[in-house]
């Protein structure tokens, strides 16, 4: 665990200041998230950071260890308690539902956080991940390998969570649209200028797990092969495309 709490493999208290401008809740995500948590009323949210997804109709109490995501949460969102996915301060069964975006290819211990989530729900859990198999197809890999192949590592595969969760386990692949303001890697499939944006790269965690030479290399390479026209004679079709179809998927659990 790092100073400012941060209870994964990443230190939200270097990288997470000025996350939320980057890191914002896109709406087709967000619809696809309010279907699968269906009728339930009260949500556990873990690994929350700032609030992202949360809805605002229903009763939703928060989860982050990170002091520094807390502390850019604003007054009106969910209460949030500073705590880690392994070890949940509730009861069995005390939630309709439980919710985590983007948060389990952080956690130390993937089987433990699951097994938590599932024991304070008596409703669905739902978790929106990146499948692994998908995350080194993405052209950056070309740029910067070693921040894709850092990221396809760290994301667990889905057969592994689904066998954690047990029960009935729906998948569904979310297309990423263009213009997306949850500014993970994939967002910016049309938009590559993005990642010569320092503060677009660190609100992508797997940055931080690179060296600095590393970085700056792979920001050099793009950079590069946008002025000198490469980019767009690989990629061209993307700058116009309206969706794209990564390695974005939404896992809902019941029973």
């Amino acid at each position: 665990m790092t100073a400012d709490g941060s209870a994964g493999d990443a230190d939200y208290g270097m990288i997470g200041s000025g996350y939320r401008q980057f890191r914002r809740p896109e709406p087709e995500f967000a619809r696809s998230i309010q279907a699968a948590l269906g009728d339930a009323r009260s949500i556990v949210n873990i690994g929350a950071g700032t609030g992202s997804y949360e809805p605002d109709d229903r009763e939703v109490i928060a989860v982050e260890p990170s002091a520094a995501m807390r502390a850019q949460r604003t007054i009106d969102q969910a209460p949030v308690v500073d705590a880690s996915a392994e070890s949940l301060p509730f009861a069995d069964d005390a939630f309709d539902a439980a919710l985590s975006t983007f948060s389990i290819h952080q956690w130390q211990n993937l089987d433990a956080g699951l097994r938590e989530m599932r024991r304070v729900t008596r409703g669905p859990v739902v978790i929106m991940t990146c499948d692994p198999e998908r995350v080194e197809r993405f052209w950056l890999r070309d740029f910067a390998p070693e921040v894709i192949g850092t990221e396809a590592r760290r994301y667990p595969s889905l057969e592994r969570i689904t066998a954690c969760l047990g029960g009935a386990v729906e998948l569904e692949r979310l297309p990423i649209p263009f213009g997306c303001v949850d500014g993970f890697a994939e967002a910016y499939f049309g938009r590559p200028e993005m990642f010569l944006d320092p503060g677009a790269r660190k609100a992508n965690s797997a940055w931080s797990f690179v060296s600095e030479d590393s970085a700056l290399r792979s920001v050099r390479s793009l950079e590069h092969s946008l002025n000198d026209g490469s980019w767009d004679i690989a990629h061209s079709g993307l700058r116009t495309a309206s969706h794209f179809e990564g390695s974005l998927v939404l896992i809902t659990a019941v029973g």
